[in-house]
This record gives structure tokens, C-alpha cells and sequence, in this order.
């Protein structure tokens, strides 16, 4: 494990100033690391993180696990949560973790010093103890980790819009092959688009789809 304080320089350079936020996402990478028994940052992919929001948080939380979205070891489900799961893919444990309630207010008595309360943020989360900060609890998974994490290297054309599928993210693995966005799943529509997540000349009857009801 780096020390502390090395990580949170990592992470104030990678974001460019250091937050409160990202010291709580350093001290929960941390403290997945010796509750999972594992060495971390990670140089493999065995630790899957789960993160339930974007942000300052996250970079700390990447810095300290060697988890990133980039190498597929990163998800984020964005509940808007300052949290956090962290799954060892080999024995498939898996532990949440979240700052305890009341540990805004209790900062500020580890922070003395501090002139303002996000002083006392940044300081007082660094210097608590980590029962007093963060909580931690085993919990399950509802989705399968290979579902999570799919089949790397595998690629799809979807027949309605003939675009690329990575991964086996294609919803309809038999005939026909379709995309999450052309079984209506779609983030975005086009401009010049009838219905919403249909893509133009797309015939659902045709192809087999279900109308949603």
C-alpha cells in the first residue's frame, strides 16, 4: 500500500487541486485494499470497483486502486452517492463503503485550525480514524461479475443500425443481433427521428422486436 499521503498528491494532480471528496475516495480505495487483503494500486485487474457517482470522489478512489474505466475495471452507477463497492473477481467477495453520517460535522474536531468548514473537510478526513469515517459492509451482488464484466474482446454488428458491439453488450444474442439503443435503451435521439430510440428506417415488426408497452 502507498502512503496516504503520496496517493492524495497523485490525485491532486490528477484533478488539479485537492478536494475533500477525493481524500475520502483515497481513504475508502484504501481501506478496500486491507479489507480485501489485496495489494493495492493494482497492477492486474482483479479488483472490480463500482462507484455510485462521478466526480472528485472517483479520481480518488482510481489513484488509490488502480481501478479506471479505461482498463475496464471501473463501472460507475450513478446514485449521486459519495460510495462505493469494491469486488475481488477471484472469490467474487464484495464490500461497500461510505462515509458514515455525521462525518461532515465531526471533521471540524480533528481540523482545529482550519479557517472554514471545506478546510476542515480536507484536513479532518485525512487525520480521522477510519471507523469514526468510513463505513464498511459485505454485500452481494445482484448481477453476476460476468455479466459485469462481459466477454473482452468479442464484437457484434448490430442489424438495425450496423454499428459495432464490443464486448457482448448486444442485447439479442440470436437472430436478429440488435444494440441497447435499437431495442430502445437509447440515451439520444436524432433530430429527424420519429420515435425515441428507433433509428431511422428501423422497422421493429420486421426485425422481431416487442413493442414497449
Amino acid at each position: 500500500m502507498k502512503p496516504l499521503e503520496e496517493l492524495l498528491e497523485a490525485s491532486a494532480a490528477l484533478h488539479h487541486h485537492l478536494c475533500p471528496r477525493q481524500v475520502l475516495g483515497v481513504r475508502m480505495g484504501l481501506l478496500a485494499g486491507e479489507l480485501l487483503g489485496l495489494e493495492l494500486p493494482q497492477v492486474d485487474k482483479r479488483l472490480l470497483t463500482i462507484a455510485e457517482t462521478d466526480g472528485c470522489a472517483v479520481d480518488g478512489i482510481s489513484v488509490a486502486t488502480g481501478c479506471w474505466v479505461g482498463r475496464r475495471t471501473l463501472r460507475i452507477q450513478d446514485f449521486g452517492k459519495v460510495a462505493a463497492t469494491f469486488v475481488d473477481t477471484n472469490t467474487e467477495q464484495a464490500i461497500r463503503i461510505a462515509p458514515r453520517a455525521g462525518c461532515r460535522q465531526a471533521a471540524g474536531a480533528y481540523a482545529p485550525e482550519a479557517p472554514n468548514r471545506w478546510q476542515a473537510q480536507l484536513l479532518g478526513y485525512q487525520r480521522m480514524p477510519g471507523p469514526e469515517l468510513l463505513a464498511a459492509t459485505e454485500v452481494r451482488l445482484i448481477p453476476s461479475i460476468e455479466s459485469i464484466l462481459s466477454r473482452p474482446g468479442r464484437k457484434a454488428i448490430c442489424q438495425a443500425c450496423k454499428e459495432e458491439i464490443l464486448n457482448d453488450r448486444q442485447l439479442v444474442h440470436e437472430d436478429p443481433v440488435l444494440c441497447q439503443a435499437c431495442v430502445g435503451n437509447a440515451y439520444y435521439v436524432f433530430k429527424s427521428q420519429p420515435r425515441r430510440g428507433v433509428p431511422l428506417g428501423y422497422n421493429r415488426k420486421r426485425v422481431g422486436v416487442p413493442r414497449r408497452r
